[in-house]
C-alpha cells in the first residue's frame, strides 16, 4: 500500500503522524511511505531519519495527499486539505467530528474513508490510540494551569504546592478517567489538595486506593460542583463520552462563582469542551477571560510537547497502520473489532451513530 503522512498545517501543530521508526516497519514488509519534506522537523525527526528507512520525501502537502492510498496524520484535515482528499482514500487520525459540521460536512464530500483514533476501542471498552494523548494532557493541564495562575497573567497568584505556612492550592478534577487521572497524579505530586468528581463510582473507588491522601474524591452532580468551584483555583475538565459532544458541566452563570483568576483548563475542547464558555484556542494565543475566570483551551494540547507525542503515537496507532496497509480497510476492519470501530464516515456515509445524533444528520 501507498501511504502518505502530511506534514502538520494546524496552528502550533508540530507532531507528525509517524516517527521514522515506525516508517521502517512498514518498508520492511515492503509498503511505500510518502512523507511530505520537513513533516517531522518539529518533533526532532529529519528528512534524513526518514529517507534512512526507506521513506520517498515529496516536497508538498498535494503531492503527498495525490500519491497515498492512505494518509496517516495527528490531527483533523483543516480547510486548506479538504480538497486535496480522494474518493475512497483512507485517512486515519484524530478527527472529533461531533464537535465540528463543517468538517463532518467536508469529509462527507470527499468520499473518502475516515478511520478515527479517538472512536477505535479495545475488547475491554478501553481507547487505545486516545490513551497516551489522553496521558500528555492530562499532564499538561496542571502545567499549564500552574502557569496560568500566575498574577502577572491574570490568575489568582497562587503557587499549588504552597510553601510552609501557606495553604497549598486547591484543585478540582472533573472526570476520573485518563485525562483526569493524571492531572490528578500531578497536581497531587506538586502537593495541592485535589478533588477528583465522576460519575463512575468504580473509577471513584480506584482512584480513591491508587491516590494519596490528599486526592479525595467526590460523586459529581450539579450541587456538588456548584460548591467546589467556589473555593478552586484551577478547575480541569476532562470529561469524555466515546465519539460525542462532551457534556456542558459548567455553565456561564457559574463563573461568577468563582473567584477572580481562577484558571479553568479544558482538556474535552476537542469534543466541543466540558464548559459552556469554552472555545477552541491555539498555543500562539491560548487563553481568554470571562467574567474574570481565565479560561485554557488549546485544543491541541500536546503539540506543545512532540517529541513525546509523536513517539507515544505511534507506539500505539502502528500496529493499526501496519493491518489496514496489510489487509486494506474492508479486510482490516471486518477482521478488527477494534478497528471497525474506527470507522466514522464511510464514502460519503456516516456509520458512527453519535456523530449523526450530534447533528441530526442520516447514518448509513
Amino acid at each position: 500500500m501507498k501511504i502518505g503522512v502530511p506534514k502538520e498545517i494546524k496552528n502550533n501543530e508540530n507532531r507528525v503522524g509517524m516517527t521514522p521508526a515506525g516508517v521502517y516497519e512498514l518498508t520492511k514488509k515492503n509498503h511505500t511511505v510518502y512523507v511530505q519534506a520537513s513533516a517531522g522537523f518539529g518533533s526532532g525527526f529529519f528528512d534524513e531519519d526518514y529517507k534512512e528507512v526507506g521513506a520517498i520525501i515529496l516536497n508538498s502537502i498535494a503531492e503527498v495527499y495525490a500519491e497515498s492510498d492512505m494518509i496517516v496524520k495527528v490531527k483533523e484535515p483543516i480547510q486548506e486539505e479538504y480538497d486535496l482528499i480522494k474518493p475512497n482514500q483512507v485517512v486515519f487520525t484524530y478527527f472529533h467530528f461531533a464537535s465540528s459540521e463543517i468538517l463532518t460536512n467536508a469529509m462527507i464530500k470527499s468520499k473518502s474513508v475516515c478511520i478515527a483514533y479517538e472512536t477505535v476501542e479495545d475488547e475491554n471498552g478501553a481507547l487505545p490510540l486516545l490513551i497516551p494523548m489522553s496521558e500528555v494532557a492530562g499532564r499538561m493541564s496542571i502545567q499549564q494551569g500552574a502557569k496560568y495562575l500566575e498574577k502577572p497573567i491574570k490568575g489568582r497568584g497562587v503557587l499549588l504546592g504552597g510553601v510552609p505556612g501557606v495553604p497549598p492550592g486547591k484543585v478540582l478534577v472533573l472526570g476520573a478517567g485518563i485525562v483526569g487521572i493524571q492531572a490528578a497524579k500531578m497536581a497531587a505530586g506538586l502537593g495541592a489538595h485535589v478533588t477528583i468528581m465522576d460519575i463512575n463510582m468504580n473509577q471513584l473507588r480506584y482512584v480513591n486506593d491508587v491516590m494519596p491522601n490528599h486526592v479525595v474524591t467526590e460523586f459529581s452532580s450539579e450541587y456538588n460542583i456548584r460548591n467546589r468551584i467556589k473555593e478552586a483555583d484551577l478547575i480541569i475538565g476532562g470529561v469524555l463520552i466515546k465519539g460525542a459532544k462532551a457534556p456542558k458541566l459548567i455553565t456561564k452563570n457559574m463563573l461568577k462563582d468563582m473567584r477572580p483568576g481562577t484558571v479553568i483548563v479544558d482538556v474535552a475542547v476537542d469534543q466541543g469542551g466540558c464548559f459552556e464558555t469554552t472555545k477552541a484556542t491555539t498555543h500562539e494565543d491560548p487563553t481568554y477571560i470571562i467574567d474574570d475566570v481565565v479560561h485554557y483551551c488549546v485544543a491541541n494540547m500536546p503539540g506543545a510537547v512532540p517529541y513525546t507525542s509523536t513517539v507515544a503515537l505511534t507506539n500505539v496507532t502502528l500496529p493499526y497502520v501496519i493491518k489496514l496497509a496489510n489487509e486494506g480497510w474492508e479486510k482490516a476492519c471486518e477482521n478488527s473489532k477494534s478497528l471497525s470501530k474506527g470507522l466514522n464516515i464511510v464514502k460519503g456515509e456516516i456509520v458512527y451513530k453519535e456523530i449523526a445524533e450530534a447533528f441530526d444528520m442520516e447514518m448509513a
